[in-house]
């Protein structure tokens, strides 16, 4: 695996846990 799809896969895992997370704050 190449650096640059190491830092695509922690970018969008980032934004899929921030998107949970604000999820939760919503309810």
């Amino acid at each position: 695996m190449t650096v640059f799809e190491a830092m695509s896969l922690m970018i969008g895992f980032s934004m899929l846990v921030l998107t949970i997370i604000r999820s939760k704050d919503n309810d």
